[in-house]
């Protein structure tokens, strides 16, 4: 296989570093065409679903993307900004206040980008122009707190994959998680904290989050193990009792059992046993998106109130919360270490010299 053309090289550049923050994707409108272009894309990936391709391939050709693309549509549509989707107006936001704070802290040199798994601007893309602008060292930080097979290393997949293609590749960190980064859970305890503060506390506090099917956790996925690890670090922030607080997960999808207990239900039950007031939030969700507006704050706040329950509440993703961002900025800073991101005036100036002497001495060789 031949590699891919490398773009113009000067001898004596200084390699650049880069941050890219990745997330899951978005259709790029809430139409039945550009949902079914990306849930094609999306659930074909043998990562998001483990079933034999061949099987797989007729069930999502003849069943999944002729009926369901039309009903995402309409729910995309419910929550569809003037800015465009919810989950790509976030990432963006978080990357670029992640870069102008990465540059307060003295990076001044790191660039951050926003990629998406599946949709714009895709992976690939996003790793074409930073090599294009000669960065050299690399952070992939997903946008998943916590690991899974479904979803980071689906990620580490398309790296690798563009990579197979590519002569001269960066150096590269991979981000695995950071579900029990102290950032990340002072970034959600902030975010509970300033809603209480605003509109009250319910009687509990359900933390949803994205199911899995439950054989990936029989198969060694360590995702449900680090939920409830977010849930138990987040619940000792905010000094919760464990009859004050609930993990549950949501989405579940066909018809084989995932991971329990599921949201829905959970809710439901909640307000058959007469709880007034729930509180609910999406701590594996860094941006708000469909899964978060339509279906925890539409369709499950509405399995609340047809079963009694009086007040449910949504408290919003982290989005571009000044503390996350915060949060963000230290995890991506651990990651940088080693890599000259921070630099004094005098080693500024130095670097600066070292790479004029290199460009004279490869003129010199006709290089």
């Amino acid at each position: 296989m031949p590699f891919r053309k490398e773009p113009p090289h000067t001898h004596g550049t200084i390699a650049k570093s880069a941050v890219v923050l990745v997330n899951l994707g978005t259709p790029d409108a809430p139409t039945r065409k550009a949902v079914r272009r990306y849930l094609k894309e999306f659930l074909s990936d043998p990562r998001v679903v483990e079933i034999p391709r061949a099987i797989w391939n007729l069930i999502l050709k003849l069943v999944i993307l002729p009926f369901r693309s039309g009903k995402s549509a309409q729910k995309y549509a419910m929550i569809w900004t003037r800015e465009g989707s919810p989950l790509k107006v976030y990432t963006a936001r978080q990357a670029n206040r992640l870069q102008a704070l990465l540059a307060e802290r003295g990076h001044e040199d790191v660039e951050v980008a926003m990629a998406m798994r599946y949709g714009s601007p895709p992976l690939p893309q996003v790793l074409d122009e930073l090599k294009a602008k000669g960065v050299d060292r690399i952070v992939v930080l997903p946008a998943y707190p916590q690991y899974s097979g479904t979803t980071t290393a689906s990620i580490w997949d398309a790296v690798y994959a563009h990579y197979a293609q590519v002569r001269n590749i960066p150096e590269l960190r991979l981000v695995k998680h950071y579900h029990d980064h102290e950032g990340y859970i002072e970034a959600l305890a902030d975010s509970v904290l300033d809603y209480w503060e605003t509109h009250g506390r319910g009687e509990k506090l359900v933390m949803s989050f994205h199911g899995v099917p439950k054989r990936t956790l029989m198969l060694g996925d360590p995702y449900f193990c680090e939920c409830q690890r977010t849930g138990r670090l987040l619940a000792a922030r905010l000094r919760l009792s464990p009859e004050q607080y609930l993990v549950t997960f949501q989405s579940r999808f066909g018809r084989a059992e995932w991971l329990q207990p599921y949201t829905a239900p959970t809710v439901q039950q909640l307000a058959r046993e007469g709880v007034k007031r729930i509180d609910v939030m999406c701590p594996g969700f860094t941006s708000d998106c469909l899964e978060t507006l339509e279906e925890i704050n539409m369709e499950v706040r509405r399995d609340f109130e047809m079963n009694g329950g009086q007040e449910y509440h949504y408290i919003p993703c982290l989005n571009d919360n000044p503390v996350w961002i915060t949060g963000l900025a230290e995890i991506a800073e651990q990651h940088l270490i080693g890599w000259p991101t921070m630099m004094s005036p005098s080693q500024r100036e130095a670097r600066r010299q070292d790479a004029d002497a290199a460009r004279e001495h490869a003129a010199r060789l006709g290089a």
